[in-house]
C-alpha cells in the first residue's frame, strides 16, 4: 500500500468486557503500527467507549507508541456519554474525531459537529471550521433527512442500557426486525438478556459486523427454541475458531454441539491459512458478466456481492438511483379486497404486476395531471 502512496490506518474495534482493558489497545496499536499501519483509529461502534478509558488508551498510545502517531476516534452517541469522551480524547492528544453536522447526528449516529466546535471553545483546542457553512450544512441536511424516514433508526434518545447488552445501534435494529419477522416483538428484552451470555460463551468477540449480527441473531434463536438448540452456520463457525481467536475461552460444551451440527473440526491457527487462491477465478467470472468493465474494482465488488454485483453491473451506466422519498407526496391508495385501485384513486404512481393470456406484465397507473 505503501509504495503505491496510499495511507493504511489500523483500526482497533473497542469493546468492554470483564477481559479487557485500556493497556491491551495500547498493545493492539503497537501490533499494528509494527505491521506498517500508518495511524491508529480507535472505533467504538456502540457508544461504549467512557470519557477515562478514551483518556487512557489515546494517552497511552501517544506515550508508547510516540507524540507522532496519529490517533483518530471514532465513537457514536446512542449511550449519551461519548461526547464528553471526545474531549478527554483530544485532551489526551486525539489528532482527529469524527462528528456529523447536527441535523444528522444523535441516536446511533454520531455526535453533532456543531456542539463539539462550541465545546472547545477556550480549552486551548480549536477545529478551524466556518460556524456559518455549518449552519448552511445542517439547514440542507435537515431538509434532506426526511426523504429517508423509512430508513431511520427509531433509537432517538439516549440508550444506556447498551453498557449492559453491548450491542450496536445497527445490531438493535437487525435483532428488532428478526423478532417482529417471527411475530415476537414483545421478546425483544429476553433478547437483550441473552446477548451477554451468548457473547461470553463465544469468548468475548467485539460486537461489530459480522460478529454483533452473528451473536445478535444466535441470541434471538436461543430466545425463540431454546439455548442452543439450533445453531446458526455463522455462529458455529464462530465456535469453531473460523472467525479467529477470541480474548477469553470459548465454551466446551457449544464448541462441541457446533462440531457436531456443521461436521467441522475446531481450528487454533489463522482461518485465512485454509483458503484456497481464489483471485484468477472471480476475476474470470467478473470479466464475463455484462456490464463488467474487468477492472480489480469488479472484481473485489463481485467477490463481495455476488448476488448484487451482476445487476449492479447492467445498470451501472443509468447513474447513481436514489432511494430518497419526497416527504411532501400524499400516499398511492391502498388496493381494497385485494383489487388494485381505480386510476381516480391513485395519487402517486404505482406498479402493479397484471396477468394476460399466461403473461405477467408490469403496469405503471401514473396520477392524472
Amino acid at each position: 500500500m505503501r509504495r503505491t502512496g496510499k495511507h493504511a490506518q489500523g483500526t482497533i474495534c473497542y469493546t468492554i468486557s470483564p477481559l479487557h482493558t485500556p493497556n491491551d489497545f495500547v498493545e493492539m496499536a503497537e501490533k499494528l503500527l509494527d505491521l506498517g499501519c500508518d495511524s491508529i483509529c480507535i472505533k467504538d461502534m456502540a457508544a461504549l467507549l467512557k470519557p477515562q478509558p478514551a483518556f487512557d488508551i489515546v494517552k497511552g498510545i501517544k506515550e508508547t507508541c510516540g507524540e507522532d502517531v496519529r490517533v483518530h476516534v471514532h465513537v457514536h452517541a446512542t449511550t449519551g456519554v461519548t461526547m464528553v469522551s471526545l474531549m478527554k480524547a483530544i485532551e489526551a492528544g486525539a489528532d482527529c474525531v469524527d462528528t456529523a453536522i447536527s441535523s444528522l447526528s444523535l441516536g446511533p449516529g454520531h455526535n453533532p459537529t456543531e456542539s463539539l466546535v462550541e465545546m472547545l471553545e477556550g480549552t486551548g483546542f480549536q477545529t478551524k471550521l466556518d460556524n456559518e457553512r455549518l449552519l448552511k450544512l445542517k439547514k440542507y441536511f435537515a431538509g434532506v433527512r426526511p426523504r429517508y424516514k423509512e430508513f431511520l433508526s427509531n433509537i432517538t434518545g439516549v440508550e444506556t442500557e447498551i453498557f449492559s447488552s453491548q450491542i450496536p445501534g445497527g445490531m438493535l435494529s437487525n435483532m428488532e426486525s428478526q423478532l417482529k419477522q417471527q411475530g415476537a416483538g414483545d421478546r425483544m428484552e429476553e433478547v437483550l438478556a441473552e446477548v451477554p451470555k451468548v457473547r461470553a460463551d463465544a469468548g468475548y468477540p467485539p460486537l461489530v459486523t459480522p460478529s454483533s449480527q452473528i451473536v445478535g441473531t444466535q441470541a434471538v434463536f436461543n430466545v425463540m427454541m431454546g439455548r442452543y438448540k439450533v445453531l446458526t452456520g455463522e455462529f458455529a463457525d464462530l465456535m469453531l475458531g473460523y472467525y479467529g481467536e477470541t480474548i477469553g475461552p470459548r465454551d466446551r460444551h457449544v464448541i462441541e454441539l457446533a462440531a457436531k451440527q456443521t461436521g467441522k473440526e475446531p481450528i487454533n491457527r489463522r482461518p485465512a491459512d485454509l483458503l484456497k487462491p481464489e483471485w484468477h477465478e472471480l476475476r474470470d467470472t467478473t470479466v464475463g458478466l455484462p456490464g463488467s468493465n474487468g477492472t480489480d474494482e469488479d472484481v473485489l465488488t463481485y467477490a463481495m456481492f455476488p448476488k448484487v454485483a451482476p445487476k449492479f453491473f447492467t445498470t451501472r451506466a443509468e447513474g447513481p438511483k436514489s432511494v430518497a422519498k419526497d416527504p411532501g407526496a400524499p400516499a398511492a391508495a391502498a388496493p381494497e379486497n385485494g383489487k388494485p385501485a381505480s386510476p381516480s384513486s391513485v395519487r402517486a404512481t404505482v406498479t402493479y404486476d397484471v396477468k394476460l393470456n399466461g403473461k405477467t406484465h408490469k403496469v405503471t397507473v401514473a396520477p392524472v395531471k
